[in-house]
This record gives structure tokens, C-alpha cells and sequence, in this order.
């Protein structure tokens, strides 16, 4: 189940925070014990620090004792760092026709294998025109042979099926 993690603005802090009771962390990490919101604000006003809830669907809810400033400064930090690592997947189109030549079909064949070596998604478009129409089992057998051509390293996200007058198959990495 996918968990969302709240951005800097979601989080309440000091007087925002009007739970009757919450969970309150100190600010070494230690855990302090369940207390009133009120006794927590007195808390950190003492150490000169924030109250920041840092987990509001908690029972109780969870507060921490911290330097807001510095607080929201690793959280920018750290969602910059999970985006760096993010993989974003592209789907790359490869446009064939039902008269191929067995060459250029080796060709799009191997600039397909790149893209999906590189972690990207592949749709393989087979246009008919005109009288191309009434030879849709060509086409399907032209679709077979690419996927065939990239057995080793691909493998079908979506079969071959007819949208208008094209034929499109998407092609992903085999994990």
C-alpha cells in the first residue's frame, strides 16, 4: 500500500497543534511518554525549541520536540534526495509499416532493445494505408517477428490490437 509522506507545509506546529492528548518524542529522540499538548508546549518552550506533530493519524498523535527551522530544512533536503533517486519510465515509439524490409525490421529491433536496456517502455506502431486494411494478419505477423527479435531482453506490457488504422503493441523490460 502506498504511504504519502506529508509535505513541509502539512505539518502543525506549536499552537496549531490542539490535540488533547498526544505521543511526544523529545528532542534526542527519546521517547517522552503520552501528556497533554499543553504540558508539551510548555515543554519546548523551555528547551527554546518547536513542537511539530510529526505523525497526525497516530493514536495518539505524535509530536516532536525540534527546531522548526532546521526541521523543515531536512525535509527539503530529503525529498530532494528521493527525487534524485526516482526512475522516471518513458515510453519511447517505434513506427513500423506492413511492407518492412527484414534489414529495417533488425534495425527498429535494435533501437528498441536499446530503449529497453535503458529501463524505458516501448510502443510499436504498425500504420496501414489503403489497401494495406485488408491485410491485417501481415501486420500481426510483422509484430510477432519484432518481439521475437527482443524475446531475450522484452517482454508484451500490452498485446498487438488495433486502434484506428494502426496496429500498437507495447513492449517492457523482463524483470
Amino acid at each position: 500500500m502506498f504511504m504519502e509522506v506529508p509535505t513541509i507545509s502539512d505539518y502543525m506546529i506549536n499552537e496549531q497543534i490542539r490535540d488533547r492528548e498526544i505521543r511526544l518524542i523529545g528532542e534526542d529522540g527519546e521517547q517522552l511518554g503520552i501528556m497533554s499538548a499543553r504540558d508539551a508546549m510548555k515543554m519546548a518552550r523551555e528547551a527554546d525549541l518547536d513542537l511539530v506533530k510529526i505523525s497526525p493519524n497516530a493514536k495518539p498523535p505524535v509530536c516532536k520536540i525540534v527546531d522548526y527551522g532546521k526541521f523543515k530544512y531536512e525535509q527539503v533536503r530529503r525529498e530532494k534526495e528521493a527525487r534524485k533517486k526516482q526512475k522516471v519510465t518513458e515510453v519511447k515509439e517505434l513506427r513500423l509499416s506492413p511492407n518492412i524490409d527484414k534489414n529495417d525490421l533488425n534495425t527498429k529491433a535494435n533501437q528498441a532493445r536499446k530503449f529497453i536496456t535503458k529501463g524505458d517502455k516501448v510502443k510499436v506502431t504498425l500504420r496501414f494505408r489503403g489497401r494495406e486494411m485488408a491485410h491485417m494478419g501481415v501486420g500481426r505477423d510483422i509484430l510477432d517477428s519484432f518481439f521475437e527479435l527482443l524475446e531475450d531482453i522484452a517482454v508484451i506490457d500490452k498485446p498487438a490490437k488495433m486502434e484506428g488504422r494502426s496496429m500498437i503493441m507495447f513492449l517492457g523490460k523482463k524483470h
